[in-house]
């Protein structure tokens, strides 16, 4: 699966997988409870693969975020909890990726990364994930 087809949905938990379009809007399956649900156009929904990351220098796409976590966790689940205090969460997405920029990622963006980070992992999404943003830029 690639991250055009990952959703994330404003004011709603979790992740949701594209499932199929309709003609006023499309229906999403949560990856968290397996429950489908119809979503119009007035929603405001992100696709994964447009979600970036300000660093200093510039902007990190979120699959590369994702390699990066995948590498400091060596494939497991992130050490620090989405719940955790916003110091936990900032020195840890410091660790991961040391130039971000502090003024402009908040640390509701790191909790929401830990928190869909975890979702893939548990669902065994980001190998393919990562092996699709590799193959991308080769």
């Amino acid at each position: 699966m690639q991250l055009d087809k990952l959703l994330s949905i404003s004011k709603k938990p979790g992740l949701y997988k594209l499932v199929t379009r309709t003609r006023n809007g499309f229906v999403a399956e949560s990856l968290i409870d397996g429950k489908r649900m119809a979503v119009n156009f007035n929603n405001n929904v992100s696709l994964l693969s447009d979600i970036s990351i300000y660093t200093l220098g510039s902007e990190v796409s979120l699959a590369a975020v994702f390699e990066k976590i995948y590498t400091y966790e060596s494939g497991e689940q992130t050490r620090v909890s989405p719940k955790a205090s916003k110091a936990d969460l900032e020195s840890y997405f410091f660790n991961v990726l040391p130039d971000y920029d502090e003024d402009r990622v908040y640390a509701s963006d790191i909790k929401k990364l830990v928190s869909w980070y975890n979702i893939l992992k548990q669902h065994n999404l980001l190998s393919q994930l990562i092996s699709a943003s590799e193959s991308e830029e080769e």
